[in-house]
């Protein structure tokens, strides 16, 4: 008789231990819900920092564009000359800004 109810009991109780075996890992297992989810918020921060570089990169190229030898923009050779040399004409005002942090 208490056979019958063991045996009545632990085909249910396996099948009951099993499913929140395989909910709990649904929830917080390595490829989880949860971790998906993390997964889908870095993805975003790092598509936003991309959009961020490739215009960074694309000003970058713009500037560096005005300096080739094939079409040398006079106004930028001049600003880069006097950045390089810290040159300044007698008559011109020098206003220093702070530096930027780096990092």
């Amino acid at each position: 008789m208490i056979r019958r109810a063991v045996e009545r009991i632990v085909g249910p109780l396996i099948g009951c231990l099993a499913v929140a075996y395989f909910a709990y890992h649904l929830v917080n297992g390595e490829r989880s819900l949860l971790a998906w989810r993390h997964m889908d918020v870095e993805i975003a921060e790092a598509e936003s920092r991309l959009g961020q570089l490739q215009g960074e990169r694309s000003a970058l190229e713009r500037r560096a564009s005005l300096l080739r030898p094939d079409h040398l923009d006079p106004d930028m050779l001049e600003e880069r000359a006097r950045a390089v040399l810290n040159f300044a004409r007698p008559d011109e005002v020098v206003v220093l800004a702070p530096r930027k942090p780096k990092g």
